[in-house]
């Protein structure tokens, strides 16, 4: 099976050029982020106190996260509720981030993730792809930009929602993001050694698709 790791931090790209790609090469989309995110969006929904990591774990008994592929597109339900636009809130990044340090989280998640991997041609994104869920995958890439080239891309996609947030507090969000997921001593944001580093702060979405799906090919 082909199995393509596509880690970085927020703002980079990963989800949108990852569905690209998949669409280009028939391969399985998997949002990792987006399992995490679920997770945070009941904890949000249910008044879990997320800063004590045991109340978290109570949770999961009530969770149920599965991946649907519905016309094409990844559809993410959470106990039998399509939840993958409300998950995109930006409320939920900075609850996702703190949960997805849990080492009961991660291991909730962790081996959903790599039965997906083991029955289909996987292109993963998230944090730790290549270092933690595929260590054996078939490419890696590690996808980055700058900070204020990100914050600006998710004013964009903000605003194309009708979500007005200033470039200069979605910068600062990053920051303290970027900081705090690669600070984390569980699974932190890291380039696998044998990651392949891509940035496309100067690059857009066609370029950047084309460029890695190039790599892609000349790796597999």
């Amino acid at each position: 099976m082909v199995q393509i790791a596509l880690d970085g931090p927020a703002g980079a790209g990963k989800s949108t050029i990852a569905k690209k790609i998949a669409k280009k090469k028939g391969y399985l989309y998997v949002d990792t982020g987006a399992m995490y995110r679920a997770i945070a969006y009941y904890c949000i929904e249910n008044n879990v106190d997320i800063n004590i990591e045991e109340n978290v774990e109570n949770q999961f008994s009530d969770i149920d996260i599965k991946l649907q592929f519905i016309k094409g597109t990844q559809r993410l339900f959470l106990n039998d509720i399509d939840v993958t636009e409300e998950i995109r809130d930006n409320s939920i990044s900075m609850v996702s981030s703190t949960i997805s340090a849990y080492p009961p989280v991660r291991e909730f998640l962790l081996e959903k993730q790599r039965e997906l991997a083991r029955n289909n041609d996987v292109i993963m994104d998230g944090r730790d792809i290549g270092t933690v869920v595929l260590p054996n995958a078939t490419t890696k890439i590690f996808l980055t930009a700058s900070v204020k080239k990100r914050a600006m891309r998710r004013h964009w996609q903000l605003k194309s929602k009708g979500m007005v947030v200033g470039v200069g507090e979605l910068m600062r969000e990053i920051k303290k993001r970027d900081e705090q997921d690669t600070n984390r001593e569980i699974s932190p944001l890291k380039k696998a050694d044998d990651a392949i580093l891509f940035d496309n702060t100067k690059l857009n979405l066609t370029q950047s698709v084309r460029e890695i799906i190039k790599i892609i090919e000349r790796e597999v």
